[in-house]
């Protein structure tokens, strides 16, 4: 008897002008795996080269999780969250490769460390007053890696932004809203409406004149951020060397095995 075949991880959608992307993992808090950066990769590229989409919202399934992040099974399996055969577009096929349709992230719920990353790579955000977001990846033995450490301290306040990264502790919609991470918090059952009619004030204006208006805002050519090219240099160097320590081994086995990791410094 043949099985039914399993629904794609992402999921596209057309609202008018705007195209809704959405992380289809809910069993696995929207993780981000090979697969999903590939399908987020070629749905974000398909949009960019679309006339008709002016906007591009980008959420989660369910009600739990917008992502968290890195699929660390999979990554014990040693498989590496990015696209195939544009690995250089990083975490999710999008951190590292911005496109110049406006991209906003509809927060349905926790953004932990890639989702994070997600969100601060987005130019938008609207969250579900049940979001939270956080880099726990220290917790893990490794670190946000992926534009976290980056980024957090340009779009946050320093101090406020070091205190994520340094202890892992998550921040709540309030919090990020108050500090300037989303741009409005929204009862959940809202977030996507909220998203789409903000999606909608920005397809209203010149869509050439919104993507330039973005490209140059954020420094963006052909694709790539030549001003933070020194940055992700030294980032992927020093994971190079945090990946391959023993305390990261352990902490991706304490995470599978469910357990308090044991840390060596080594």
């Amino acid at each position: 008897m043949s099985t039914p075949a399993q629904e794609p991880a992402v999921r596209t959608e057309r609202v008018g002008a705007t195209l809704v992307i959405t992380i289809d993992r809910p069993q696995a808090r929207n993780a981000i795996d090979a697969d999903v950066a590939t399908r987020l990769a070629d749905a974000l590229e398909a949009a960019d080269a679309d006339r008709d989409v002016r906007c591009v919202v980008l959420t989660g399934a369910g009600d739990k999780a917008f992502s968290a992040g890195a699929d660390l099974k999979a990554l014990g399996r040693g498989e590496r969250p990015l696209a195939a055969g544009r690995e250089h577009y990083g975490f999710g096929g999008f951190v590292r490769h911005p496109i110049s349709t406006p991209v906003i992230a509809a927060v349905n719920g926790a953004a932990l460390g890639g989702g994070t990353e997600l969100v601060l790579a987005s130019d938008l955000a609207v969250a579900a007053d049940t979001a939270v977001f956080g880099l726990p990846e220290i917790s893990r033995g490794i670190f946000a890696a992926a534009g976290g450490v980056l980024r957090l301290p340009e779009q946050l306040p320093r101090k406020v932004a070091m205190r994520l990264i340094l202890t892992g502790r998550p921040m709540g919609a309030d919090d990020a809203l108050r500090w300037g991470l989303v741009n409005e918090v929204v009862p959940a059952a809202e977030v996507l409406p909220a998203a789409l009619r903000l999606a909608d004030e920005v397809a209203a204006n010149a869509p050439l004149a919104v993507q330039a208006s973005k490209r140059l805002a954020l420094g963006v050519v052909n694709g790539d951020l030549p001003h933070e090219a020194a940055a992700w240099e030294r980032n992927d160097a020093e994971m190079a060397a945090v990946i391959r320590s023993a305390d990261a081994a352990e902490g991706i086995a304490a995470f599978v095995e469910r357990r308090a990791p044991n840390w060596t410094a080594r």
